[in-house]
């Protein structure tokens, strides 16, 4: 099934099934007024949400038009976000442009950041920020929302607990990351609020593209109305999504509605090189840092600039038939 959370006056929203093709929605208050509400008892109210949905399919249930711009992120706000590296490519790369080795241990052992969740962004909402010298830049992700973890769970006990899929748009503020991490402190200001997909979906909506860890689709990423990304979500992903949640669960539980994130999807090139943009016959990039990596290991320097006012960003996933999945995340920056 298929789940959104419309705006409604309330700072949580409310929460709608959707139809499969993404047109239209019904209004389930009385099995769950938010999603929250509804993973904070999955067990029980999953079942009945599945039933609205058949419902919806069949038209034996009562429904609304469904529009992408009225849906806030799936969980308007959460207990917990927290935001893997998934595909080290990305991290090799980003490491490669500074003349920085990388350690073993990364390939073993993920990276992974605590974000801010008290307040994610309208999936067609503006990110606002206050000056262009920040480094604004995107970051097309996929996310996994988890019903509760105990501490410690094992990998089967985590891939059990992943509830909902949805897609990401990790805001970065590339200027200022440099800074905060020579303090050895980690990200704060450099992550800003972020964005997910107007609807997250239940693995079993996902098919064979979905294996239990991986999601295995391209990421389209248009940037400014153009081809930017199609990097295949399940591929070069060296952590799949059961082994995140473990690592997040390793000294704490995980409360039902945290978030996960994949980091940056990023694939390698046909031989094992950084890969092309997607205008010269590549993949592309989830990203505007990788390209700009790319452009000064093969230079010297970036030529690609980060966001500037105005600028857009679209984020979406379609299935083998090309059918969008999640709805689109379509943003852009203005200035606050």
């Amino acid at each position: 099934m298929k789940l959104a959370t419309l705006r409604d006056g309330s700072r949580d929203g409310r929460l709608v099934i959707v139809s499969r093709d993404l047109t239209r929605a019904s209004g389930v208050p009385h099995i769950a007024r938010t999603l929250q509400a509804a993973l904070d008892d999955w067990a029980h109210v999953a079942p009945r949400l599945a039933d609205v949905a058949q419902m919806l399919e069949t038209g034996a249930e009562p429904d609304e038009r469904f529009h992408e711009r009225d849906a806030l992120s799936p969980l308007p706000r959460a207990y917990q976000w927290a935001d893997g590296s998934a595909y080290v490519n990305h991290v090799e790369l980003v490491r490669k442009a500074r003349g920085a080795e990388m350690p073993e241990s990364f390939w073993q052992d993920p990276l992974m950041y605590q974000g801010g969740s008290d307040s994610f962004l309208a999936p067609r909402g503006p990110i606002r920020m206050a000056d262009e010298a920040w480094g604004i830049d995107f970051e097309g992700e996929v996310a996994v929302i988890v019903g509760d973890v105990p501490m410690g769970a094992d990998i089967d006990t985590c891939r059990a607990a992943i509830k909902l899929v949805m897609l990401l748009n990790d805001v970065s503020l590339r200027g200022l990351i440099p800074g905060e991490l020579a303090k050895g402190f980690g990200f704060f200001q450099s992550k800003p609020s972020s964005a997910f997909s107007p609807v997250a979906v239940t693995p079993d909506e996902l098919g064979e593209a979905w294996d239990g860890g991986k999601l295995s689709l391209p990421l389209d990423v248009d940037y400014n109305g153009q081809p930017f990304g199609r990097a295949n979500a399940g591929a070069d992903m060296t952590f799949d999504f059961p082994q995140l949640v473990a690592h997040a669960a390793k000294t704490r539980p995980l409360c039902a509605g945290a978030i996960i994130g994949s980091g940056t999807v990023s694939n390698k090139g046909p031989d094992g090189d950084p890969g092309k943009p997607v205008g010269e016959g590549g993949l592309g990039y989830s990203c505007i840092a990788e390209i700009r990596m790319i452009e000064t290991i093969n230079s010297g320097k970036p030529s690609t600039p980060f966001m500037q006012f105005g600028d857009t960003v679209r984020i979406e996933m379609k299935d083998g038939e090309g059918h969008s999945i999640f709805g689109a995340i379509e943003q852009s920056v203005e200035k606050v």
